[in-house]
Protein backbone atom coordinates (compact mmCIF):
# COMPACT_ATOMS: atom_id res chain seq x y z
CA UNK A 1 0.00 0.00 0.00
CA UNK A 2 1.38 3.45 -0.81
CA UNK A 3 2.12 5.72 1.36
CA UNK A 4 -0.10 8.88 0.94
CA UNK A 5 -2.83 5.99 1.36
CA UNK A 6 -1.68 5.21 4.84
CA UNK A 7 -1.56 8.26 6.00
CA UNK A 8 -5.08 9.49 4.57
CA UNK A 9 -6.44 6.27 6.33
CA UNK A 10 -4.40 7.09 9.41
CA UNK A 11 -5.90 10.51 9.46
CA UNK A 12 -9.20 9.24 8.94
CA UNK A 13 -9.10 6.72 11.79
CA UNK A 14 -7.86 9.60 13.76
CA UNK A 15 -11.11 12.09 13.13
CA UNK A 16 -13.65 8.79 13.54
CA UNK A 17 -11.54 8.56 17.17
CA UNK A 18 -11.85 12.06 18.14
CA UNK A 19 -16.11 11.82 16.75
CA UNK A 20 -16.22 9.09 19.06
CA UNK A 21 -14.45 10.77 21.82
CA UNK A 22 -16.33 14.11 21.72
CA UNK A 23 -18.98 13.83 19.13
CA UNK A 24 -20.42 17.29 19.63
CA UNK A 25 -17.19 18.86 19.92
CA UNK A 26 -14.92 20.91 17.20
CA UNK A 27 -11.94 22.36 16.65
CA UNK A 28 -10.84 25.23 13.94
CA UNK A 29 -7.84 26.47 13.07
CA UNK A 30 -7.89 30.43 11.88
CA UNK A 31 -4.44 31.08 9.75
CA UNK A 32 -3.41 34.67 8.77
CA UNK A 33 -0.88 36.90 7.66
CA UNK A 34 -1.85 39.88 8.13
CA UNK A 35 -4.63 41.71 9.78
CA UNK A 36 -6.51 41.92 7.17
CA UNK A 37 -6.72 38.66 6.05
CA UNK A 38 -8.42 38.05 10.00
CA UNK A 39 -10.80 41.00 8.55
CA UNK A 40 -12.08 38.48 5.95
CA UNK A 41 -12.40 35.64 8.33
CA UNK A 42 -13.99 37.78 11.05
CA UNK A 43 -17.64 37.34 10.25
CA UNK A 44 -17.73 33.50 9.85
CA UNK A 45 -15.96 33.39 13.50
CA UNK A 46 -18.01 35.74 15.43
CA UNK A 47 -21.15 33.95 13.88
CA UNK A 48 -19.66 30.49 15.15
CA UNK A 49 -17.73 32.07 17.94
CA UNK A 50 -21.25 31.82 19.80
CA UNK A 51 -21.49 28.19 18.92
CA UNK A 52 -20.22 26.22 22.51
CA UNK A 53 -19.31 23.41 20.47
CA UNK A 54 -16.93 25.06 18.33
CA UNK A 55 -13.32 26.36 19.66
CA UNK A 56 -11.05 28.65 17.63
CA UNK A 57 -7.54 28.84 17.36
CA UNK A 58 -5.43 31.89 15.83
CA UNK A 59 -2.17 31.04 14.28
CA UNK A 60 0.46 33.32 12.15
CA UNK A 61 2.47 30.40 10.80
CA UNK A 62 4.71 32.87 8.80
CA UNK A 63 5.59 35.27 11.70
CA UNK A 64 4.38 33.63 14.60
CA UNK A 65 5.90 36.06 16.67
CA UNK A 66 3.46 38.90 15.19
CA UNK A 67 0.40 36.37 16.19
CA UNK A 68 -0.71 38.75 18.92
CA UNK A 69 -0.68 42.10 16.58
CA UNK A 70 -2.31 40.28 13.54
CA UNK A 71 -5.04 39.50 15.85
CA UNK A 72 -5.69 41.88 17.52
CA UNK A 73 -9.09 42.97 16.43
CA UNK A 74 -10.56 39.10 17.31
CA UNK A 75 -12.59 37.69 20.30
CA UNK A 76 -9.85 36.07 22.92
CA UNK A 77 -8.78 32.90 22.05
CA UNK A 78 -5.68 30.59 22.28
CA UNK A 79 -2.93 31.43 20.06
CA UNK A 80 -0.45 28.46 18.67
CA UNK A 81 2.74 28.47 17.25
CA UNK A 82 3.23 26.24 14.08
CA UNK A 83 5.25 23.32 15.69
CA UNK A 84 2.07 23.00 18.55
CA UNK A 85 -0.58 23.31 15.91
CA UNK A 86 1.35 19.73 14.09
CA UNK A 87 0.58 18.32 16.80
CA UNK A 88 -3.42 19.21 17.12
CA UNK A 89 -6.48 17.37 15.50
CA UNK A 90 -8.44 19.89 13.82
CA UNK A 91 -11.81 19.58 12.47
CA UNK A 92 -11.24 22.51 9.71
CA UNK A 93 -8.46 24.89 8.67
CA UNK A 94 -9.31 28.65 7.42
CA UNK A 95 -7.35 30.79 6.00
CA UNK A 96 -7.73 34.07 3.69
CA UNK A 97 -4.61 33.82 1.92
CA UNK A 98 -2.48 31.05 0.08
CA UNK A 99 -1.06 29.74 3.38
CA UNK A 100 -0.58 25.82 3.85
CA UNK A 101 0.27 25.41 6.80
CA UNK A 102 1.98 21.84 8.27
CA UNK A 103 -1.05 19.66 9.74
CA UNK A 104 -0.20 15.41 9.68
CA UNK A 105 -2.77 14.67 11.32
CA UNK A 106 -4.71 16.29 8.24
CA UNK A 107 -7.92 18.49 8.22
CA UNK A 108 -10.20 20.11 5.92
CA UNK A 109 -9.15 23.24 4.65
CA UNK A 110 -11.01 26.00 3.68
CA UNK A 111 -9.83 28.67 1.65
CA UNK A 112 -11.25 32.59 1.74
CA UNK A 113 -10.32 34.86 -0.63
CA UNK A 114 -8.91 38.31 0.77
CA UNK A 115 -9.70 40.47 -2.31
CA UNK A 116 -11.30 40.87 -5.64
CA UNK A 117 -8.54 43.04 -7.81
CA UNK A 118 -6.93 39.80 -9.76
CA UNK A 119 -3.23 41.33 -7.92
CA UNK A 120 -0.62 38.91 -8.91
CA UNK A 121 -3.45 37.02 -11.02
CA UNK A 122 -1.13 33.98 -11.43
CA UNK A 123 -1.21 33.08 -8.06
CA UNK A 124 -4.70 34.12 -7.09
CA UNK A 125 -7.24 34.51 -10.25
CA UNK A 126 -5.64 32.28 -12.96
CA UNK A 127 -3.17 30.22 -11.12
CA UNK A 128 0.00 28.61 -12.74
CA UNK A 129 -0.56 25.71 -9.88
CA UNK A 130 -2.79 22.84 -8.40
CA UNK A 131 -5.45 24.11 -5.84
CA UNK A 132 -7.10 21.01 -5.76
CA UNK A 133 -5.29 20.21 -2.19
CA UNK A 134 -8.10 22.48 -0.78
CA UNK A 135 -11.32 20.87 0.62
CA UNK A 136 -12.98 24.27 0.12
CA UNK A 137 -12.73 27.27 -2.16
CA UNK A 138 -14.97 29.82 -1.12
CA UNK A 139 -15.20 31.94 -4.10
CA UNK A 140 -16.25 35.69 -4.19
CA UNK A 141 -17.34 35.56 -7.79
CA UNK A 142 -18.44 33.42 -10.72
CA UNK A 143 -15.54 34.88 -12.35
CA UNK A 144 -12.96 33.81 -10.49
CA UNK A 145 -14.22 30.81 -10.47
CA UNK A 146 -14.28 30.39 -14.07
CA UNK A 147 -10.47 31.62 -13.90
CA UNK A 148 -9.62 28.61 -11.79
CA UNK A 149 -11.08 25.92 -14.15
CA UNK A 150 -9.87 27.98 -17.40
CA UNK A 151 -6.46 27.74 -15.93
CA UNK A 152 -6.30 24.25 -14.67
CA UNK A 153 -6.35 24.89 -11.43
CA UNK A 154 -9.20 23.09 -10.18
CA UNK A 155 -11.69 21.00 -12.15
CA UNK A 156 -14.31 22.09 -13.71
CA UNK A 157 -16.44 19.79 -11.97
CA UNK A 158 -14.76 20.62 -8.41
CA UNK A 159 -16.29 19.85 -5.37
CA UNK A 160 -14.55 22.23 -3.71
CA UNK A 161 -15.79 25.01 -5.58
CA UNK A 162 -18.30 26.87 -3.50
CA UNK A 163 -19.83 30.38 -4.40
CA UNK A 164 -20.05 32.28 -1.07
CA UNK A 165 -19.63 35.77 -1.99
CA UNK A 166 -17.41 38.33 0.31
CA UNK A 167 -18.88 37.69 4.21
CA UNK A 168 -16.64 40.83 5.47
CA UNK A 169 -18.83 43.09 3.12
CA UNK A 170 -21.89 42.15 4.36
CA UNK A 171 -21.98 45.26 6.94
CA UNK A 172 -22.30 47.36 3.99
CA UNK A 173 -25.62 46.07 3.06
CA UNK A 174 -27.72 45.13 5.68
CA UNK A 175 -27.76 48.12 7.79
CA UNK A 176 -25.65 47.25 10.55
CA UNK A 177 -23.45 49.93 9.02
CA UNK A 178 -24.23 53.49 7.75
CA UNK A 179 -22.74 56.82 6.81
CA UNK A 180 -24.00 58.70 10.03
CA UNK A 181 -22.51 55.71 12.80
CA UNK A 182 -19.47 55.67 10.86
CA UNK A 183 -18.80 59.03 11.49
CA UNK A 184 -19.51 59.55 14.71
CA UNK A 185 -17.74 56.19 15.39
CA UNK A 186 -14.55 57.80 13.88
CA UNK A 187 -14.86 61.02 15.23
CA UNK A 188 -15.73 62.67 12.19
CA UNK A 189 -17.94 65.64 11.24
CA UNK A 190 -20.92 64.48 9.60
CA UNK A 191 -21.64 68.31 8.23
CA UNK A 192 -17.92 67.87 5.73
CA UNK A 193 -17.59 65.72 2.63
CA UNK A 194 -15.35 62.62 3.44
CA UNK A 195 -12.88 61.45 0.96
CA UNK A 196 -11.34 57.95 1.77
CA UNK A 197 -7.98 57.35 -0.05
CA UNK A 198 -6.95 53.47 0.03
CA UNK A 199 -4.28 52.81 -2.17
CA UNK A 200 -2.70 49.44 -2.92
CA UNK A 201 0.98 48.22 -1.19
CA UNK A 202 3.95 48.29 -3.71
CA UNK A 203 7.00 51.27 -3.90
CA UNK A 204 4.99 51.39 -7.41
CA UNK A 205 1.76 52.68 -5.82
CA UNK A 206 0.01 55.78 -5.98
CA UNK A 207 1.08 56.48 -2.40
CA UNK A 208 4.80 56.68 -3.35
CA UNK A 209 4.09 58.80 -6.78
CA UNK A 210 1.41 61.65 -5.45
CA UNK A 211 -0.16 60.48 -2.06
CA UNK A 212 1.49 63.25 0.05
CA UNK A 213 0.96 65.71 -2.16
CA UNK A 214 -2.72 64.64 -3.29
CA UNK A 215 -3.64 64.44 0.87
CA UNK A 216 -2.37 68.08 2.00
CA UNK A 217 -3.54 69.76 -1.07
CA UNK A 218 -7.87 67.43 0.20
CA UNK A 219 -7.32 68.57 3.19
CA UNK A 220 -6.28 72.30 2.46
CA UNK A 221 -9.89 72.32 0.30
CA UNK A 222 -11.71 71.24 3.69
CA UNK A 223 -12.39 67.79 3.08
CA UNK A 224 -12.54 65.25 5.79
CA UNK A 225 -9.68 62.91 4.74
CA UNK A 226 -9.08 59.43 5.71
CA UNK A 227 -6.05 57.44 4.96
CA UNK A 228 -6.54 53.83 4.30
CA UNK A 229 -3.28 51.96 4.04
CA UNK A 230 -2.92 48.40 3.28
CA UNK A 231 -0.92 46.43 5.59
CA UNK A 232 1.55 46.23 4.04
CA UNK A 233 2.17 49.46 3.35
CA UNK A 234 2.61 50.21 6.93
CA UNK A 235 6.06 47.69 6.96
CA UNK A 236 9.06 49.55 6.45
CA UNK A 237 10.61 46.71 3.72
CA UNK A 238 11.24 48.74 0.78
CA UNK A 239 9.21 46.02 -1.35
CA UNK A 240 6.02 46.78 0.53
CA UNK A 241 6.14 50.25 1.41
CA UNK A 242 9.36 52.07 -0.75
CA UNK A 243 10.60 52.23 3.14
CA UNK A 244 8.53 55.02 4.01
CA UNK A 245 7.12 55.31 6.88
CA UNK A 246 3.40 56.08 5.97
CA UNK A 247 1.89 56.83 9.51
CA UNK A 248 4.90 59.62 10.33
CA UNK A 249 4.47 61.35 7.43
CA UNK A 250 0.98 61.37 6.60
CA UNK A 251 -0.55 61.81 10.30
CA UNK A 252 0.76 65.43 10.88
CA UNK A 253 -0.83 66.44 7.88
CA UNK A 254 -4.35 64.92 8.81
CA UNK A 255 -4.08 66.13 12.22
CA UNK A 256 -4.46 69.72 10.66
CA UNK A 257 -7.79 69.22 9.42
CA UNK A 258 -10.17 67.19 10.19
CA UNK A 259 -8.63 63.80 9.15
CA UNK A 260 -7.51 60.36 10.49
CA UNK A 261 -5.03 57.98 9.75
CA UNK A 262 -6.96 54.52 10.00
CA UNK A 263 -5.63 51.89 12.24
CA UNK A 264 -8.00 49.50 11.64
CA UNK A 265 -7.45 46.42 9.85
CA UNK A 266 -11.23 46.24 8.06
CA UNK A 267 -11.85 48.83 4.98
CA UNK A 268 -15.84 49.09 6.03
CA UNK A 269 -16.27 51.58 8.44
CA UNK A 270 -14.11 53.81 6.74
CA UNK A 271 -16.05 52.83 3.44
CA UNK A 272 -18.88 53.72 5.07
CA UNK A 273 -18.17 56.79 6.14
CA UNK A 274 -16.60 58.26 2.98
CA UNK A 275 -18.67 60.06 0.26
CA UNK A 276 -16.17 59.32 -2.36
CA UNK A 277 -13.06 56.85 -2.48
CA UNK A 278 -9.54 57.46 -4.00
CA UNK A 279 -7.48 55.03 -4.94
CA UNK A 280 -4.88 53.54 -7.55
CA UNK A 281 -5.76 49.53 -7.83
CA UNK A 282 -7.29 48.34 -4.42
CA UNK A 283 -9.94 45.32 -3.67
CA UNK A 284 -10.94 48.51 -1.88
CA UNK A 285 -11.73 50.62 -4.97
CA UNK A 286 -13.76 47.30 -5.86
CA UNK A 287 -15.54 46.81 -2.72
CA UNK A 288 -16.61 50.57 -2.58
CA UNK A 289 -18.75 50.24 -5.59
CA UNK A 290 -21.25 48.41 -3.53
CA UNK A 291 -22.22 51.72 -1.99
CA UNK A 292 -23.30 53.11 -5.61
CA UNK A 293 -20.62 56.21 -4.81
CA UNK A 294 -18.08 58.01 -7.01
CA UNK A 295 -14.60 56.46 -7.03
CA UNK A 296 -11.70 58.45 -8.41
CA UNK A 297 -8.62 55.99 -10.06
CA UNK A 298 -5.06 57.04 -10.36
CA UNK A 299 -3.39 55.41 -13.27
CA UNK A 300 -0.18 53.52 -12.42
CA UNK A 301 0.84 51.71 -15.69
CA UNK A 302 3.59 50.38 -13.76
CA UNK A 303 1.75 49.44 -10.48
CA UNK A 304 -0.15 47.39 -13.04
CA UNK A 305 2.71 45.78 -15.40
CA UNK A 306 4.86 45.30 -12.01
CA UNK A 307 1.64 43.35 -9.83
CA UNK A 308 0.30 41.04 -12.82
CA UNK A 309 -2.95 42.72 -13.06
CA UNK A 310 -4.85 41.42 -16.03
CA UNK A 311 -6.19 43.85 -18.11
CA UNK A 312 -9.93 42.70 -17.28
CA UNK A 313 -9.50 44.30 -13.91
CA UNK A 314 -7.63 47.25 -15.05
CA UNK A 315 -10.62 47.98 -17.84
CA UNK A 316 -13.69 47.01 -15.35
CA UNK A 317 -12.11 49.56 -12.09
CA UNK A 318 -11.87 52.17 -15.00
CA UNK A 319 -15.63 52.18 -16.60
CA UNK A 320 -16.79 52.70 -13.02
CA UNK A 321 -14.45 55.73 -11.82
CA UNK A 322 -12.95 58.67 -12.90
CA UNK A 323 -9.17 58.43 -14.41
CA UNK A 324 -6.55 60.86 -13.21
CA UNK A 325 -2.71 60.87 -12.97
CA UNK A 326 -1.54 63.76 -10.69
CA UNK A 327 -2.66 64.89 -7.63
CA UNK A 328 -4.03 68.25 -9.11
CA UNK A 329 -6.27 66.35 -11.44
CA UNK A 330 -7.39 63.90 -8.05
CA UNK A 331 -8.57 66.92 -5.98
CA UNK A 332 -10.61 68.47 -9.24
CA UNK A 333 -12.02 65.08 -10.11
CA UNK A 334 -12.65 64.65 -6.26
CA UNK A 335 -15.00 68.19 -6.61
CA UNK A 336 -16.20 67.34 -10.14
CA UNK A 337 -17.73 63.90 -8.72
CA UNK A 338 -19.33 64.83 -5.44
CA UNK A 339 -21.27 67.44 -6.87
CA UNK A 340 -22.46 64.82 -9.28
CA UNK A 341 -22.08 61.64 -7.61
CA UNK A 342 -25.06 59.38 -9.54
CA UNK A 343 -23.04 60.05 -12.70
CA UNK A 344 -21.72 56.74 -12.88
CA UNK A 345 -23.73 54.52 -10.82
CA UNK A 346 -25.07 52.40 -13.54
CA UNK A 347 -21.21 51.22 -14.13
CA UNK A 348 -20.53 51.13 -10.83
CA UNK A 349 -23.62 48.30 -10.24
CA UNK A 350 -22.67 46.91 -13.35
CA UNK A 351 -19.03 46.31 -11.90
CA UNK A 352 -19.86 45.38 -8.24
CA UNK A 353 -22.61 42.25 -9.32
CA UNK A 354 -20.19 41.17 -11.89
CA UNK A 355 -17.58 40.82 -8.89
CA UNK A 356 -19.85 40.29 -5.41
CA UNK A 357 -22.10 37.10 -5.08
CA UNK A 358 -24.91 37.88 -3.45
CA UNK A 359 -23.80 40.76 -1.09
CA UNK A 360 -25.04 41.16 2.38
CA UNK A 361 -25.69 37.29 2.70
CA UNK A 362 -22.42 35.77 1.80
CA UNK A 363 -21.67 35.42 6.07
CA UNK A 364 -24.74 32.96 6.10
CA UNK A 365 -23.25 30.84 3.22
CA UNK A 366 -19.87 30.41 4.90
CA UNK A 367 -21.29 29.58 7.98
CA UNK A 368 -23.32 26.84 5.91
CA UNK A 369 -20.27 25.80 4.52
CA UNK A 370 -18.52 25.78 7.52
CA UNK A 371 -20.97 23.27 9.62
CA UNK A 372 -21.36 20.86 6.24
CA UNK A 373 -17.31 20.48 7.16
CA UNK A 374 -17.92 20.20 10.53
CA UNK A 375 -20.51 17.82 10.04
CA UNK A 376 -22.49 19.88 12.67
CA UNK A 377 -26.12 20.89 12.62
CA UNK A 378 -26.08 25.02 12.50
CA UNK A 379 -29.45 24.87 14.08
CA UNK A 380 -28.51 26.58 17.43
CA UNK A 381 -26.57 29.70 15.95
CA UNK A 382 -28.95 30.45 12.97
CA UNK A 383 -31.20 33.16 14.40
CA UNK A 384 -28.05 34.91 15.06
CA UNK A 385 -26.94 34.91 11.67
Amino acid sequence: MALGRIVELAQRADTRFQRWRDPQSRAVLLNARTAMNYAVMAPVHRAMGKDPRVKFYYMASECPERTREIYREAPEAESLNPRRAATMKFDAYLAADLLWAMLPRGTPRIQMFHGVAGKYGRVYDRPDRSMRAWDRLFFINRKRMRNFIAAGAIDPDSRAARLVGMPKLDCLLDGSLERGSALSSLGLDPARQTVLYAPTWSPYSSLNAIGEEMVARLTERGYSVIVKLHDRSRDPEFVHSGGVDWGARLEPILRSGNGMFATGSDACPYMAAADLLITDHSSVGFEYLLLDRPVVRIEMPELIARTDIHPDYVALLASASTTVHTALEAVAAVERELSEPASRSAARKQVASELFHEPGTATRRAVRELYEVLELDPASVRASI
